[in-house]
């Protein structure tokens, strides 16, 4: 028996070592071949952007473990960094080893903010260099920022999108009748519409109103900005929505939308004559975006560091996961820049629907110290509403695009049940409680009338706090800020007249603007939005994303699937200690 041990645990410890070994060696071939892999841009190249990826503000690296499960089921889907995006546009715009830029495949996620940054980006290295643009379908959102291209290419049996916006909420309010699952809510705000989903099986006539006139704004915007690239009057491209909402090829090209219809073969004829090379060869020399993405530019020549620290994601009580913003890590995050002598100004980039209201205060409070030592300067995105309006109310100057999505000053109380759903299983719970607030955020039953009355007196305090904080931050009284309050969300185009930002421009814009503010002149640096990622952080980005590879265009049943999805994981990440959210009023998901 002596000698059995001892052979057994000698083997284990050689099973250690050998393990051991292996995972360092294994860790350090991918370092290996990270390093030895840089990339470099050939001459003459041209600039590849494939569309098939989601746009966002900031690198969300998900933890190991959602990283090898979306590995394992085909990947997660592909993200760029729009900063990073602009930022290789702009110097790829300078640089003689490219020749032009191409533009092709469809874009998986993008707010409309979002896409106006980037059409601009595109439209200022169309001032010095070629941009080809090329799809089989362009929708209206790829399409946006191709319109104003050198050359717009269509496939011949391809097709361009025109047919306006629309949203289309899903509901589950009969649903959850049905299996028995209430939901009692309180709410200050008549436009606060974040709880009408699971109460619900319609839209409430005001929240009809403001989906509508947001919408409109947003088109308005599509419209004027398509109608300058082509040449055509915001009229022509309504009368083709309200007639032909997508148009075929010739008709496109009858509409003066394209250019020029070709098969794939014909356009990459075109992008080897870009650079002079005959249709024969084989290929021609070309470089992705977000390859290119990753080549470090020009020396930091400033010596005061401007800081970009990106807020994107629901606001959730605690740290939060890759893609939420946690009330403690982000006010962390702002109290150490803060902290830190070199950094002369922060840019908050906020790009967020909002969620606990807690969190929001937490991050607000470091707004507010942060900006008496040094400038604070709020860059919104996509979305800033509700919370993250609320996060963003204090800074020294807020920009906003015209399709920003913002305002949604207002409160809820979200509070479910599965006592009927439960009962009707033969499941059942007792309480012993020794007061009568003792447990008011259970499950198990409905809430009481003293319940739901202590509740709301919350909500509304909140509510009031949120006013006057408004009130204070953007030097406005009181009963102004009532009357545009009340949940209702604005563009950006429109806060800017109510008073909500203070100037239409994006990150960029307000980079500039801080630098100005702390007085540093053209002496400065961005540190940011995004850290070098570190060797695991990088393997879990290749885990997921693999290969690049071409993404399949969303159909009808991904859309549903992805609605009742994106409803789930709300529900998930109201975890606010006191249960009161500062969230946008709808879940907005643009057709």
């Amino acid at each position: 028996m002596k000698d059995f041990f001892k052979t057994f645990f000698a083997a284990l410890l050689a099973l250690i070592v050998a393990g051991g070994a292996a995972f360092l060696l294994f860790f350090g071939i991918l370092a290996a071949i990270g390093s030895s892999n840089k990339p470099t841009v050939p001459s003459k190249a041209v600039l590849v952007f494939d569309m098939d990826t989601s746009l966002t503000d900031g690198q969300h690296d998900p933890e190991p473990g959602e990283a090898i499960s979306q590995a394992l089921s085909g990947g997660g889907g592909r993200s760029q960094s729009l900063p990073a995006a602009i930022d290789a546009i702009d110097r790829a715009a300078s640089d003689d080893r490219i020749a032009g830029l191409f533009l092709t495949g469809n874009l998986q996620a993008a707010g409309p903010a979002q896409l106006k940054e980037l059409r601009e980006a595109i439209q200022r290295f169309k001032a010095k260099k070629p941009v080809i643009a090329y799809d089989l379908g362009w929708g209206k959102r790829e399409y946006y920022l191709a319109a104003g291209a050198s050359t717009v290419y269509v496939n011949p049996f391809g097709s361009v999108e025109v047919n306006g916006f629309a949203s289309e909420p899903m509901f589950f309010g009969e649903a959850f009748k049905k299996y028995g699952v209430e939901v009692q809510v309180t709410r200050v705000g008549k436009y606060k519409s974040a709880v009408e989903p699971f109460i619900l099986d319609k839209m409430s006539d005001p929240n009809r109103e403001q989906v509508q006139k947001l919408l409109d704004d947003l088109w308005g915007d599509w419209k004027g900005s398509v109608a300058k690239d082509r040449k055509v009057s915001p009229e022509a491209l309504q009368a083709l929505a309200d007639e032909k909402g997508v148009l075929e090829a010739q008709e496109a090209k009858q509409a003066g939308l394209v250019d020029k219809i070709a098969p794939y073969d014909e356009v990459l004829d075109a992008l080897k004559a870009l650079v002079g090379r005959k249709p024969k060869d084989r290929d021609f020399p070309q470089i992705a975006l977000a390859t290119y993405a990753e080549i470090p530019g020009a020396e930091k020549r400033g010596h005061n560091r401007i800081a970009v620290l990106v807020a994107e994601g629901e606001i959730v009580d605690g740290e939060g996961r890759a893609n939420q913003i946690g009330g403690d890590s982000l006010s962390r995050e702002l109290r150490r820049l803060r902290l830190d002598d070199k950094v002369k100004a922060v840019v908050l980039r906020v790009n967020s629907p909002g969620g606990s209201a807690a969190a929001s205060e937490l991050i607000q409070r470091e707004v507010i110290l942060t900006r008496k030592v040094k400038p604070v300067v709020v860059s919104m995105g996509h979305l800033a509403a509700s919370g993250g309006y609320w996060i963003s109310t204090y800074g020294d100057r807020i920009f906003a695009e015209p399709g920003t999505i913002t305002g949604s000053i207002g409160v809820f109380g979200m509070l479910p049940n599965v006592k009927q759903l439960a009962n009707d299983h033969g499941i059942t719970w007792d309480s012993v409680q020794t007061a009568k607030l003792a447990n008011p955020m259970t499950l198990t039953r409905p809430k009481t009338d003293f319940e739901l009355a202590r509740i709301q007196g919350i909500v509304d305090h909140i509510y009031d706090q949120f006013i006057t904080k408004v009130a204070d931050s953007r030097k406005m009284k009181k009963e102004a800020v009532q009357e545009i309050a009340q949940g209702r969300v604005w563009s950006g185009q429109e806060a800017l007249k109510l008073g909500l930002v203070d100037e239409i421009g994006g990150l960029d814009a307000a980079v500039k603007y801080a630098a100005k503010k702390a007085n540093v002149g053209d002496d400065y640096y961005v540190a940011g939005p995004e850290e070098e990622p570190d060797a695991f952080k990088q393997l879990v980005r290749n885990l997921i994303q693999g290969k690049p590879r071409k993404l399949a265009k969303v159909g009808p049943v991904d859309v549903l699937v992805g609605d009742l999805k994106r409803q789930v994981e709300l529900l998930s990440s109201l975890n606010d200690p006191q249960g009161v959210y500062a969230r946008l009023p709808f879940d907005l998901d643009l057709r």
